[in-house]
């Protein structure tokens, strides 16, 4: 039975629809696009499968994700967010970009997965400081490869290579020091936590288009 905190309050009714543990990350998967169970089962290596079997459930019982047939040959069954669960998309990104700030480095045990990586890039993009750019970037952490295009302002980042890309990125490790401010993308270069098919400028964009805001510090 799932649980409720027994308060008429839209925080805590969004709360007992997503709010469950990994149903966050349910959400944030197919906010990438539709995913089989064995998707979201690869894409969750952690979860329990009868706690993801509970949650889908949970979930398109209370109208955010629904069930669909791919048509022929594929004729296998995909979950995805439904209008009403799409209306998370904003506040995903909200949540990730500040919980980006506390990321620091990967710890033992974490790991890096292709949908998390998409994430993380419409996360921390930066919107204001693209305007007017037209550019292809193309991106290697591991065996993961996205790609992203941005288009004056807006960005599209999906898997895969793309042909032509401006710039290519080889991440070898936590990048997100470069993008908080922790250390210049300069730094990252000369550390060999990043390397780079591209130019001195591609780099400094990189820092500049993907960014992560310090955190505000209590006053002392």
């Amino acid at each position: 039975m799932q649980r409720t905190y027994g308060q008429y309050c839209g925080v805590v009714r969004a709360l007992e629809m997503v709010g469950e543990r990994w149903g966050l990350l349910i959400v944030r998967d197919l906010l990438v696009g539709p995913r089989r169970y064995t998707d979201l089962r690869n894409g969750l290596p952690k979860i329990p499968t009868n706690i993801l079997a509970a949650r889908l459930k949970e979930m398109e019982e209370s109208g955010v994700i629904r069930r669909r047939i791919l048509p022929r040959p594929a004729s296998s069954v995909v979950y995805e967010l439904t209008e009403y669960g799409l209306e998370l998309e904003s506040v995903m990104l909200e949540l990730g970009r500040w919980g980006a700030q506390s990321l620091g480095e990967l710890k033992d045990g974490e790991i890096v997965t292709l949908d998390s990586m998409i994430m993380a890039l419409r996360t921390t993009f930066q919107q204001s400081s693209a305007v007017g750019l037209h550019l292809r970037y193309q991106f290697h952490f591991g065996p993961i490869e996205i790609h992203t295009v941005i288009d004056d302002g807006s960005i599209e980042v999906e898997a895969g290579p793309i042909d032509d890309p401006h710039a290519v990125f080889h991440i070898h490790g936590p990048v997100n020091l470069v993008m908080d401010g922790s250390i210049t993308a300069e730094q990252a270069l000369e550390s060999g936590m990043l390397t780079l098919d591209g130019s001195a400028e591609d780099l400094d964009r990189f820092a500049n288009l993907f960014r992560i805001g310090p955190k505000s510090l209590p006053a002392s």
